[in-house]
């Protein structure tokens, strides 16, 4: 187990579920990794906690898919399988292009700019070694797209997904050879949302999540062999 990670204290939150957004943050994020068993005691004693919140907090995770529970070994870390890859990105998909065609519609010069920089920042932190940098670098700038329709439904969708996709997120940018295809689309898809145009961009967004899934369904299946 990993020493990486700590309680994300929130005073507006319970203990419980202060809990089980640490452990689902160490789990999105490879703290703790796939595979690996999550024993109370240990994570009660590594956060500071009675093991009662852990306990709770491992339910829900499994309520999530992201724990499971294995008979005479207990609660393990999920494996990242294609299945839950595929069920993911096919949602993300369609949410994604109607970001970008809301998008299209709604944004503002000085949103285009702010997206624009956030572009920028995530170029700049590929010249690094720190891949959680990467990642991060760019759910800002998708995030910030996501903010331009204006639907707070669909932004807090959206965001879920992409919080789910963080595992896989993390494969493909350890490819470095990802980071300059990453980097077009990122371009395209301003340069589309710069001319408005509603079709272009949901054709580069389509595109981006299709050449992601393809990317690591193959890191996934090397691993297997």
């Amino acid at each position: 187990m990993t020493d990486n990670f700590q309680l994300q204290m929130n005073e507006y939150l319970p203990l419980r579920d202060v809990v089980f957004q640490t452990l689902r943050q160490a789990i999105l994020r490879g703290e703790l990794a796939p595979g690996e068993r999550l024993m109370e005691i240990h994570l009660a004693q590594r956060l500071g906690v009675s093991r009662t919140p852990v306990r709770e907090a491992i339910r829900k995770l499994e309520l999530e898919g992201l724990v499971l529970m294995i008979p005479r070994k207990g609660a393990v870390v999920a494996e990242i399988t294609i299945s839950d890859l595929e069920d993911v990105l096919e949602v993300r998909m369609t949410l994604e292009e109607l970001a970008v065609k809301y998008a299209c519609k709604r944004i503002t010069r000085e949103q285009f700019e702010e997206i624009r920089q956030l572009s920028e920042d995530f170029k700049n932190t590929l010249y690094g070694n720190d891949v959680g940098a990467c990642a991060q670098a760019d759910m800002n700038f998708h995030e910030a797209i996501y903010e331009t329709t204006g639907n707070g439904r669909l932004v807090q969708i959206l965001n879920n997904l992409r919080e789910q996709m963080y595992r896989y997120r993390m494969e493909y940018l350890k490819d470095r050879q990802s980071h300059s295809v990453l980097v077009k689309d990122h371009e395209e898809l301003l340069h589309a949302l710069e001319q408005r145009d509603e079709k272009l961009a949901m054709q580069v967004t389509s595109r981006h999540v299709e050449r992601q899934k393809e990317h690591i369904i193959g890191v996934l299946n090397a691993k297997e062999q």
